[in-house]
């Protein structure tokens, strides 16, 4: 019984947190028109990775927020490694959003996946760093264990280098506004060049409901997911989350993007150090 209700915990806030987050986004017009429209097609695409790009995409938001707990101590997948867990639904992303790069068989979309490979892999780095970091008070890489080390005090108090460098992260992982750079303008869209009709729209859900499941890995990992007084649990990780889903969209619509190789410098030269350094101080803190 318990199971069940994980499960529907889990599909519900994935489709309430699509729908919040397509009205912070203002996208709903936007997904309904490309609902009523008909799918184009380039010449000779790869069909197979073209249709299962989004709904991979989708998975993986779906298996990153069954790790996060909704109750102290009830986690769909109350798994030993959950972070390492996660961690893998960040590094595959980046596959899936080259694939639907790949697959319409065209220059913008080739681009737009090459150049978010180039960004997304140096971006797996300081996530690595920072949620380590959470991890060892806790002395535990489980999310549930993560959550019962903060009932004093959240690891955004004791690590707040860390919480800021995962936003980076949840930035790259929706390709959202200073880390888009999959779907950017400046390529006519990039992988999404060529979408149209339902596989497009399919896509755009798939990004808000990666915006939700970072969001939920977010709140738990660093403001004490379901803790907190009065309220039950799950609406305190809801709470959390919206919060944090309105901070990325805020983001993503004010914070320009820069050149690729900028952006490549910044990461290596200033982002991969802040993190090394939250990682140093939170083992010194834990010893």
């Amino acid at each position: 019984m318990t199971v069940l209700l994980l499960v529907l915990a889990v599909c519900a806030t994935l489709l309430a947190g699509v729908v919040l987050a397509a009205l912070l986004d203002r996208a709903l017009p936007e997904l309904a028109g490309t609902l009523s429209r008909q799918r184009i097609e380039t010449e000779a695409p790869d069909r197979m990775n073209r249709d299962l790009a989004p709904a991979f995409y989708l998975a993986l938001a779906a298996v990153g927020l069954s790790v996060v707990p909704f109750a102290p101590g009830l986690a769909l997948i109350d798994s030993p490694v959950g972070v390492v867990i996660w961690g893998t639904c960040e590094a595959l992303t980046i596959i899936v959003v080259f694939l639907h790069g790949w697959s319409p068989n065209a220059p913008f979309p080739l681009i737009g996946a090459y150049r978010y490979a180039a960004i997304g892999l140096p971006v797996m780095l300081p996530s690595m760093f920072v949620l380590i970091a959470a991890a060892l008070p806790a002395e535990s890489l489980s999310l549930v264990a993560i959550v019962d080390s903060q009932r004093e005090v959240w690891n955004v108090l004791r690590q707040p280098l860390g919480l800021p460098l995962f936003l980076v992260v949840a930035l790259t992982l929706t390709l959202r506004g200073p880390m888009d750079f999959a779907d950017a303008a400046d390529i006519a869209g990039g992988t999404s060049a060529e979408d149209s009709g339902a596989g497009r729209a399919l896509w755009q859900v798939a990004r808000l409901a990666m915006l939700v499941s970072v969001s939920a890995v977010a709140a738990t990992v660093f403001l004490g997911g379901p803790l907190g007084p009065v309220l039950p649990g799950p609406v305190w990780l809801w709470l959390k989350t919206a919060a944090l889903m309105a901070v990325l969209v805020w983001l993503g619509n004010r914070v320009a993007r820069t050149t690729p190789s900028r952006m490549l410098t910044i990461l290596w030269v200033v982002l991969l150090p802040l993190s090394c350094a939250d990682l140093v101080i939170s083992g010194v803190v834990a010893l």
